[in-house]
């Protein structure tokens, strides 16, 4: 029995639509406050039939920070895929650490406890160690704690460490990285906040720039590497290293509008996040924007995925293509 952590998001979605491609069930887990509707337009995005397959889903109620529920929720499961994380540069630490790591190092004692066959987690390349100038940075490259590392990039490299301690007990477990992933999630959140802000008409760019992977690929490795011997590695997912203005001038193209036009610089873009994390911590609030967001909106980084079109000989999708179809489905349907 494969089981699924997540399964609301927009990796965990889409992953389960490909297993139900596979397997006739398959289990996944949910708080009892868990939104199903993104899910349901997920699958509407391969299928005019989405409850077909919906109700192939048997729910679990449990929680990644409640052991017991977990340990109840893999009873009798063989694979796992722990997809549930926080996903946010900015927000609440103790939810973002909590949810990331504990409940990551929660998922792993379990699936132990368990026994399970394999397990694969999704971390980030935020996780990822860093290089000077245009040099791509792959899965050697180290890691070092600084004050320019946001919150989710230090969460998901404690989240990842979870991991490799799992294994050391004897985990059979991958691990992949993906870079910022594109796709049909049904929600505003993450990467979808950047669809719905150009779809509206968004002016502006930075100079900065990422790896950027189809949220398709990245599942469709995972149970590539899932139904394989590997264990013990991580590996890199990123389809293309692409500037945030090519990103945001592919949705505006996707959605029939004017491509963003006024650059904001580094400086400016900081001072913003600067302010704006002053007022947060006067006022109380959340900020969309602070200091880390802006370094990261105004850096450019390069990532290599050699290492598994070398292992498995994984192809990716070309994120202009990817970008095209879900302002496809997007317009079609009116998401």
């Amino acid at each position: 029995m494969i089981l699924v952590t997540g399964a609301t998001g927009l990796v965990g979605g889409n992953l389960l639509w490909y297993l139900l491609q596979e397997n006739d069930r398959v289990k996944s887990i949910r708080r009892t406050t868990s939104n199903l509707e993104p899910l349901h337009t997920i699958f509407s995005f391969y299928t005019p039939n989405p409850d077909d397959y919906l109700e192939r889903i048997d729910w679990e109620i449990a929680d990644v920070l409640d052991v017991d529920s977990l340990n109840k929720a893999l009873s009798g499961v063989t694979v796992v895929y722990h997809c549930a994380a926080v996903v946010s540069l900015v927000g609440s630490a103790d939810i973002m650490l909590d949810t990331n790591v504990v409940g990551t190092r929660n998922v792993v004692e379990a699936a132990l406890e368990a026994g399970v066959r394999k397990f694969c987690f999704v971390s980030s390349i935020a996780a990822c160690g860093r290089e000077s100038g245009d040099k791509q940075i792959d899965e050697n490259s180290v890691w070092t704690e600084n004050r320019n590392r946001s919150l989710y990039s230090r969460s998901k490299y404690y989240s990842e460490q979870e991991v490799w301690k799992g294994i050391e007990k004897g985990l059979n477990a991958v691990i992949v990285n993906p870079g910022v992933i594109l796709g049909v999630s049904g929600s505003e959140n993450g990467s979808s906040q950047l669809f719905v802000k150009v779809r509206a008409g968004f002016p502006f760019y930075t100079n900065g720039g990422t790896g950027y992977v189809d949220v398709q690929d990245v599942v469709k490795a995972m149970i590539q590497l899932i139904k394989s011997n590997i264990s013990g590695e991580r590996f890199i997912m990123v389809g293309e290293n692409c500037s945030n203005r090519e990103i945001l001038s592919w949705m505006a193209d996707g959605f029939g509008k004017r491509r963003p036009f006024i650059g904001i610089g580094k400086q400016p873009l900081w001072l913003v996040g600067f302010i704006m994390e002053m007022f947060s911590k006067i006022f109380g609030f959340c900020s969309v924007i602070d200091r880390g967001t802006a370094r990261t909106a105004t850096k450019r980084e390069y990532y290599s995925s050699m290492k598994i079109t070398k292992t498995i000989g994984f192809q990716f999708k070309s994120i202009e293509k990817c970008i095209a179809e879900v302002c496809g489905f997007m317009k079609t349907n009116e998401f």
